[in-house]
């Protein structure tokens, strides 16, 4: 693949975590012509990268891709680790076309064609699948660059465990559930103090017999079957639940308490280098922690396919103001368990099956013209 000669093919799928491979999946069932690209060296890296006690909200048995059973007990909770070893055999074993260490730098368009521009030349496709999650780009806020040079301070993409911590006190900065785990688990090393408010809780534990047998299939049951935009509670709820953090899963507002974890008032900005609450308290910390969110990071998509809050205009991911363009992956695209390993598998069988119609279409029209179809 070169820039001096772009390569063709049908469908171009960006992202090779589990949601383009489960793009790949369904796209090879239906005999589409399609690469997946992704930046990362290896399949699973994303979650590699992770901090290193991270476990999945959902047992074993659920978080098993179409063709390949996960290798664990069915009630177990597995580690970041185990998912990024499974991905990998997944696309290994579904012999699926990812390319690694491609990453895509821009993406526009000339008539029918996609022209994706990627740091090792450049690919024209008919149809593109946005294959990524909301979170790409660490954010943090602006003050953040004024803590003093003895503070270590972080994102929680880069927070692997207390060992990368120096003494001294801890802010953990957002209550998500991010916040919570690594908020409970910096309170064993280190005197923790935590700014923000979670969203709420779910009330029972799951690691509990209820939790892993009947909890989690009520959480999902109604994640899927309630909360989805062909319900009217899921589209009055959806609109909502984009602009806020999750409730917590794992980690419940006692559990923090119980570990000595101090709950502080907002972060509002840095007096002589220290973080400083909204009611004038200086933190006399040594670390901190933001555990403050992501970006979308779409900014390489050069086409006019955001609303005015930067999110991508889309109808069950796909985005009919560009035909042959579709998003996966996104949080609540149709269902509050879109996000999910098993709650994006049906949004990845509806993105394809529009895909394929819509080729189909276009081939019937072409024939029925008496042109022969572009190659």
């Amino acid at each position: 693949m070169t820039s001096h000669s772009p390569e063709r093919v049908d469908t171009i799928v960006i992202g090779g975590g589990q949601t383009g491979l489960m793009v790949g999946h369904e796209l090879s069932r239906q005999g589409v012509d399609y690469v997946i690209l992704d930046a990362h060296r290896r399949v699973g890296d994303a979650w590699r990268q992770r901090w290193d006690s991270l476990l999945l909200f959902t047992p074993a048995r659920m978080n098993a891709l179409p063709g390949l059973s996960f290798p664990a007990r069915g009630s177990e909770y597995v580690s970041k680790d185990d998912v990024a070893d499974y991905l990998e055999d997944y696309a290994r074993q579904m012999s699926l076309p990812i390319r690694n260490g491609i990453r895509v730098e821009n993406m526009t368009r000339e008539d029918d064609t996609y022209v994706v521009t990627t740091n090792q030349g450049t690919l024209r496709a008919s149809n593109v699948v946005v294959a990524m999650a909301n979170y790409q780009v660490p954010r943090t806020p602006v003050f953040a660059a004024d803590l003093g040079p003895d503070v270590i301070q972080m994102h929680s993409s880069q927070y692997r465990n207390p060992e990368q911590l120096q003494e001294g006190d801890v802010l953990v900065v957002g209550m998500g559930n991010s916040g919570a785990d690594i908020a409970l688990e910096v309170a064993g090393t280190h005197r923790t103090l935590a700014s923000g408010t979670e969203t709420g809780h779910v009330p029972f534990r799951l690691e509990g017999p209820f939790g892993k047998w009947i909890g989690v299939r009520l959480v999902r049951f109604v994640a899927v079957n309630v909360l989805n935009t062909a319900t009217m509670v899921g589209r009055k709820a959806r609109p909502k639940m984009l602009g806020k953090a999750a409730p917590l899963v794992r980690v419940k507002p006692k559990d923090l308490a119980a570990a000595g974890v101090e709950r502080v008032p907002r972060i509002e900005g840095v007096t002589n280098g220290l973080p400083t609450t909204e009611d004038g308290r200086v933190l006399d910390v040594t670390n901190v922690i933001w555990c403050t969110g992501f970006q979308a990071g779409f900014s390489w998509i050069d086409l006019q396919v955001f609303d005015e809050t930067g999110k991508p205009r889309h109808e069950r991911g796909v985005v009919h103001d560009h035909p042959g363009l579709y998003f996966v992956g996104l949080f609540f695209l149709h269902s509050l368990w879109s996000e999910t390993l098993t709650g994006m598998q049906a949004d990845a069988r509806y993105v394809v099956r529009h895909l394929v119609d819509r080729t189909d279409a276009l081939e019937t029209a072409v024939v029925g013209s008496g042109n022969a179809p572009p190659k």
